[in-house]
């Protein structure tokens, strides 16, 4: 192939006049550059998303299935405008496609190699109608560079995600999410993702978890399926979870009372992210912290998930309540009708699931022989105080009714209590409030 830049412009351009050059699109200067250097006049001109293209039949119909079919199947023998509808990639693709028939030098990389691929299949470049057709070329570089590297992949990936269902029909996203998660898996180690030891897994997978950030949600739950079923253990995806969440529901403001300040398109897709992820947490003990399930149980009050979804981020604070702190269960109520300040019945949950996790191990799904040991004393004395403070903070709230107030009180139980100073404090601040109402 020769390099357009390094081709002798023909004459033709230089008599071009320089109001002629301002006119024109970008697409068509570049296309002329191609006419020119072929020193003979376009004879097709061929529309793509909106944008003209004068070229050649020849150099089209000897490497481009799709136009040949057209051109020997018109009607018109003499056949001058082709439109070609739904191009994978728009205009830009078809552009390096049509430069790939002319034998114009351009670089394939892993930002391109997606949409070439897809052209490519779109518009039958393939060995059917020339030797060393674009197909042929797309697939050497996926092969052997794009899907070679975690971030490579990742990239092809993510750029598959706007040429469905192409994308799909070539097994580009399929191909693209094995070798993710091949290369994760070797990357991190069989010694790490077959391990047990949770502790040791979380900064494995650190490095390349904002990669697949970028991801959207049904794709990247493909992609973790996909690391799962080749023994990635689901409890060291953790940090990629975590990070996906972040970025996903980012700007939702989850923290205070009042109308909510996003639109119905954006809370349907923050929606089913959330869901996902839910879906998708490890279900192991201390896999994820207790602070990073309260923003996520906060989120789906807030967005307004499915009961099964918040029941089961529920099931889960309660399975690490002795680690959490008063902010964690602070939770704002989110009824926008102004009663109570903080979601009570969903602390009172919380807590009812903890004590029966306290006595059935079981309970959610934790026997003997997985690793389940029964909480130390220490833990529910923790939960305890826990409790406390939060009945002492809820107190004040002036709309808290009575029955809601002894309804938690009644589930501290009488062990965890090292002193009654706590209780004795809350009930204090709860009629003090009450009886200035």
């Amino acid at each position: 192939m020769v390099d357009l830049d390094q081709e002798d412009t023909a004459p033709t351009t230089l008599n071009m006049s320089a109001k002629k050059k301002e006119l024109m699109s970008t697409a068509m200067k570049r296309t002329s550059e191609w006419i020119f250097s072929q020193e003979i006049p376009s004879d097709v001109t061929v529309q793509v998303a909106g944008v003209s293209f004068s070229l050649h039949k020849f150099p089209l119909v000897s490497k481009c299935g799709y136009i040949r079919k057209v051109v020997s199947e018109s009607n018109d023998a003499d056949v001058s405008v082709i439109v070609i509808p739904d191009v994978p990639g728009g205009a830009e693709s078809f552009e390096l496609a049509a430069k790939f028939c002319y034998g114009i030098n351009f670089e394939i990389n892993t930002e391109n190699i997606a949409a070439l691929r897809c052209v490519a299949e779109y518009l039958e470049m393939t060995e059917d109608y020339a030797v060393g057709s674009l197909v042929e070329r797309t697939e050497a570089f996926l092969n052997e560079v794009a899907l070679q590297s975690l971030a490579g992949a990742i990239s092809v990936l993510h750029a598959s995600e706007n040429l469905l269902p192409i994308a799909e029909e070539v097994k580009l996203v399929g191909r693209c999410i094995d070798a993710i998660a091949y290369l994760a898996c070797k990357e991190s180690g069989n010694d790490i993702a077959m391990s047990s030891t949770i502790s040791n897994s979380k900064t494995v997978v650190d490095w390349w978890a904002e990669d697949l950030a970028v991801l959207r949600i049904d794709i990247f739950q493909r992609v973790l399926i996909a690391m799962i079923a080749r023994g990635f253990k689901p409890y060291a995806l953790g940090p990629v979870l975590m990070l996906y969440a972040q970025k996903a529901l980012r700007g939702l403001e989850i923290f205070g009372k009042g109308r909510k300040k996003i639109e119905p398109r954006q809370e349907h897709e923050k929606r089913v992210v959330l869901e996902t992820i839910v879906s998708l947490l490890p279900k192991e003990k201390n896999a994820m912290s207790v602070s990073f399930l309260t923003v996520l149980l906060r989120a789906a009050i807030y967005l307004e998930t499915t009961i099964a979804c918040r029941l089961d981020l529920e099931k889960r604070m309660a399975l690490q309540l002795g680690q959490a702190v008063l902010d964690d269960l602070l939770i704002p109520a989110y009824s926008f009708t102004g009663d109570t300040l903080f979601d009570v019945d969903t602390v009172q949950r919380i807590m009812m699931n903890y004590l029966e996790y306290e006595t059935d191990g079981s309970h959610f799904g934790y026997k003997e022989e997985d690793g389940y040991i029964s909480p130390p004393l220490s833990d529910m004395e923790r939960v305890g105080k826990l409790m406390e403070s939060y009945l002492a903070e809820i107190a004040s709230d002036r709309n808290l009714p009575v029955s809601k107030f002894i309804g938690l009180t009644e589930l501290i139980p009488e062990q965890s209590r090292i002193t009654e100073d706590g209780m004795y404090r809350a009930i204090d601040i709860y009629l003090k409030v009450q009886s200035f109402m």
